[in-house]
């Protein structure tokens, strides 16, 4: 399949395309190393719906003849940083003085799903590249797990840079800041 390119769009419009988003996101995520069960993908296709409401909402969309190739989510990081989800774990690596000052106002990546097809063609590159070109400040992050070692490899060949934990607060996740982030 050949990509014809990618897209962005802006908030709610995202909506009508949440079955195609839901579809790739299961194929993405459902093998392993996600291993992710029917609930859990259900559970995105409810996020998704409140996602698209949090400042800064955007969605990244590769397209070709088949459809939809991949996609990139993200959305600017509040000041007040979230709890839930993988924050908790965030927090705790990098302490609430750098959080603030690498994550709180940059542009948060919080899904790339490229379908197995799509990828090695430099999919997931255009993705990002096309999500972050705005990003505040050239200030993009985001987390994958520690688990996932050929998504820590993608990222780390793509230019993006981990953020170490502080001594002795490492947990399940990786945080890595855009290849332009200026507090890489």
């Amino acid at each position: 399949m050949r990509r014809q390119g990618t897209v962005i769009c802006y908030g709610q419009v995202i909506l009508d395309l949440a079955d195609e988003l839901v579809d790739a996101y299961a194929d993405v995520f459902s093998a392993p190393p996600w291993n992710e069960d029917e609930e859990t993908i259900r559970q995105f296709a409810v996020r998704l719906q409140a996602d698209t409401r949090r400042a800064g909402f955007r969605t990244a969309l590769a397209q070709s003849q088949a459809g939809i190739d991949g996609f990139a989510t993200a959305w600017v990081t509040p000041a007040a940083f979230p709890v839930g989800r993988a924050y908790g774990q965030v927090a705790a690596q990098l302490g609430r003085d750098r959080v603030k000052e690498l994550l709180t106002g940059a542009l948060e990546i919080d899904e790339l799903a490229v379908r197995p097809y799509a990828r090695g063609r430099g999919t997931g590159r255009a993705l990002l590249t096309e999500i972050t070109a705005d990003a505040p400040d050239r200030r993009a992050w985001l987390l994958t797990s520690r688990l996932a070692t050929d998504t820590v490899a993608t990222y780390r060949r793509l230019g993006w840079h981990e953020v170490m934990a502080r001594p002795g607060t490492e947990t399940g996740v990786i945080v890595f800041l855009s290849p332009e982030h200026p507090g890489r």
